[in-house]
């Protein structure tokens, strides 16, 4: 039976849907995140050409549409549906609608609330117990969301999100038709396990016959969950599906900040490892730098291992020494 495997970790929480030992869908919530989908906040409209809105406690969103009449500088109420979404140099501000009168301001629903709203069993996990997220492939997920690289029985994937959209490309051997076939499943098994959505394009082989193309759609349909819009694959092999996008994906998340998601990842085993915990932990420059600027994660650590490791480069090692 499926179930939902939740751990709330240190920098970000996480949640993996298991069945038959295997993750269907892999969720990470950073800490600190921004305004939830279906938060509803006091705003003020900071630029009307834009509908950039200035939401109550902090933080910004694009509100479309403005309700009528408002001039710049006047307040609203509004309901975030897309969360904010990184991408390389800047980050796409969350989106905003007009609040129902009647909405009572708070944010949306956390990870927790959300995978507890699909009806779902939900075990939680802690540091003490056996690894149940690592032995249904956690690592080999976030690595697959890091590298782009999705190996499926006769071919692999090449996962590339950009800012349009994200993109799937598709390479291995003939005879290409049960190759587009198969990968038309591993692509809607990659979409719902790192949660993608918005626009998503697919470079399968090219296929000459219509009715190879066909079943190639068929694939797509009968694989990958409700709603979604697709178009036909066309002469050059290539689909593009448009999925609802409320928030942003797992490879969007991790390769936007992959030293956080590298630290995080190290104090997941380092709140692993028996006590007692070590008085120093040789890790990269670059961890060594993100622990030091966020001193609230090795206080954690601390609390939850009971004791107090430092976090030191190779570098600093042989200075020390």
């Amino acid at each position: 039976m499926a179930e939902w495997l939740y751990e709330a970790g240190i920098g970000e929480n996480r949640a993996a849907l298991v069945s038959r030992g295997t993750i269907w869908k892999a969720r990470i919530e950073l800490e600190g995140g921004g305004p939830r989908t279906g938060g509803v906040f006091d705003a003020r409209l900071v630029d009307r050409n834009t509908g950039k809105v200035a939401l109550a406690g902090g933080g910004e969103a694009l509100c479309d549409p403005l309700p009528k009449g408002i001039t710049q500088g006047g307040t609203l109420r509004v309901k975030i549906v897309r969360e904010a979404i990184p991408e390389p140099g800047r980050a796409k501000l969350p989106k905003a609608v007009p609040a129902p009168a009647d909405a009572a301001p708070g944010d949306g629903p956390d990870l927790l609330g959300r995978i507890h709203a699909t009806g779902l069993p939900v075990r939680m996990l802690r540091a003490h117990e056996p690894d149940l997220l690592e032995e249904a492939g956690w690592s080999e997920v976030l690595e697959e969301a890091v590298t782009g690289e999705i190996v499926f029985p006769g071919g692999a994937l090449r996962l590339s999100p950009t800012p349009a959209m994200t993109l799937f490309d598709v390479d291995g051997p003939a005879p290409l038709e049960p190759l587009a076939v198969a990968a038309a499943h591993a692509v809607a098994r990659a979409i719902e396990r790192h949660g993608i959505a918005g626009s998503i394009g697919i470079d399968f082989p090219t296929l000459s016959g219509k009715a190879a193309r066909n079943a190639i759609a068929e694939a797509i349909d009968a694989a990958l969950p409700q709603p979604f819009e697709r178009t036909t694959v066309n002469g050059f092999g290539f689909l593009q599906i448009v999925r609802r996008r409320t928030r942003p994906s797992l490879p969007e998340l991790l390769r936007a900040d992959p030293i956080g998601a590298e630290t995080r990842a190290e104090l997941r085993r380092m709140e692993r490892l028996p006590p007692p915990p070590p008085d120093t932990h040789m890790v990269s420059m670059r961890i060594a730098r993100r622990m030091a600027q966020q001193p609230g994660w090795s206080e954690e650590l601390a609390r939850r291992t009971g004791g107090t490791t430092r976090f030191v480069s190779a570098k600093e090692q042989n200075l020390e020494a």
